[in-house]
């Protein structure tokens, strides 16, 4: 079954050469001139990847990403943003809302087909081959739910947060660097962008340990990274 790639761009000749190239390399492509219409369409046809425009009629893009990472059946697609903006700020504030991968524009096509390959891939990784339950503590990773408990309490992640604490777990006691998250689950070095990984760790922690971190589970190894016991 050939795998499904929604457009959502208001550049009409955007979307005609998206649509041409990644057809002869063998996806389906949907397309969506605008923000509002654009996620209706992803709710519509359940993509297996969106390519999303900042810039967008109605909705931003901004906004759309964050209506599908909080929506219950689409938070685990897999979304690179396509952008003429090219502000580090901007680009950070995509990758912690949870967009998987980031390019500019005017963009090589052989370079987009790359990045689009490398994220389904990782997915698709993500997804075979793991234990289905994992542990640290009080905490229950259920990957075959995509949910987190504590104490039997439901704690809501974003997929990030969720892709983070896996990691961590998977690999108890070793520390890892932040270059290697964010190669691990943004999907490649962002080149001294390593501060959207604390971000992420600050926000997971409140959740997983409390507003007073009265429980420890992420331990930060200074100048390195994190691990988790």
């Amino acid at each position: 079954m050939d795998t499904k790639v929604l457009v959502i761009d208001d550049e009409m000749h955007i979307v005609e050469l998206l649509k041409f190239n990644l057809e002869i390399s063998n996806y389906k492509v949907d397309y969506s001139y605008d923000g509002f219409d654009g996620f209706l369409k992803a709710k519509e046809v359940n993509p297996d990847l969106i390519l999303l425009d900042w810039m967008l009629p109605n909705i931003s893009g901004i906004e759309v990403l964050k209506k599908i990472r909080s929506d219950k059946e689409l938070k685990n697609t897999p979304v690179i943003m396509l952008t003429a903006k090219n502000m580090e700020n901007d680009k950070v504030e995509g990758l912690e809302i949870g967009a998987d991968d980031y390019i500019t524009k005017p963009f090589s096509i052989k370079e987009l087909l790359a990045r689009i390959s490398s994220v389904l891939r990782r997915y698709n990784l993500n997804n075979e081959h793991e234990e289905s339950v994992l542990f640290a503590g009080n905490l229950k990773l259920d990957l075959s739910k995509h949910e987190v408990t504590k104490n039997n309490a439901k704690i809501e992640l974003t997929l990030k947060e969720f892709e983070l604490l896996k990691l961590l777990i998977q690999n108890k006691g070793k520390v890892l660097s932040r270059n290697y998250l964010l190669d691990k689950i943004w999907g490649y070095e962002y080149y001294g962008e390593t501060r959207t990984v604390d971000v992420h760790i600050r926000y997971l922690r409140k959740k997983i340990e409390g507003e007073n971190g009265q429980e420890k589970y992420i331990e930060t190894i200074r100048g390195v990274g994190y691990k988790i016991d």
